[in-house]
């Protein structure tokens, strides 16, 4: 049986507020499975968004181990990502997992992979999945050349741009908001 993956999923830090929002698509091969999977989700009492992008399960697996972490370093959301890394990455269980996580509070925002990487990426922008170009290109430019509009208004557009060209996302969006 196939797995269900593939979305988008964009995250922008901007004049002091955090937004992160997904398309709803998942994919088994080359059909949509589901239209409306919820793929953000605020953790640590409201104070720390996650999305996720790949298997959905393992995705669940990693959001929960990341939430024992934020749990046993009182909140510290980059300690806790880097611990995170550190076991999926040396986990004999954690490293199958096939996902990658964006997290962020309201001053940081950062990506991280089953590689035992924890990126913060430039621009205070990240995009994961099979979209996330489209989103992150569109992302930046909305930053550069519409800082008038919210953070929030630019991860719904970055999306919609990347649910118009990438066939593994689609309009169904949600946004959480810092």
């Amino acid at each position: 049986m196939e797995k269900i993956h593939a979305t988008t999923v964009l995250g922008i830090i901007h004049n002091g507020k955090v937004a992160l929002g997904a398309d709803g698509q998942a994919t088994m091969g080359n059909t949509i499975a589901k239209s409306n999977v919820r793929k953000v989700r605020k953790l640590f009492g409201g104070k720390i968004l996650a999305g996720f992008a790949g298997s959905t399960a393992d995705a669940f697996t990693l959001i929960e181990r990341f939430e024992e972490k934020l749990n046993s370093y009182g909140g510290n959301m980059k300690r806790a990502a880097i611990e995170l890394a550190k076991d999926w990455r040396m986990d004999r269980y954690l490293r199958k997992l096939e996902a990658m996580l964006i997290i962020a509070n309201e001053t940081e925002l950062l990506v991280i992979s089953g590689t035992g990487d924890v990126l913060e990426p430039d621009n205070q922008i990240a995009a994961i999945g099979s979209g996330s170009m489209f989103a992150q290109s569109a992302a930046i430019a909305l930053k550069r050349h519409a800082p008038q509009l919210s953070a929030h208004e630019m991860v719904q557009e970055g999306l919609n741009i990347a649910a118009d060209i990438c066939i593994y996302t689609n309009h169904n969006i949600i946004i959480e908001t810092l």
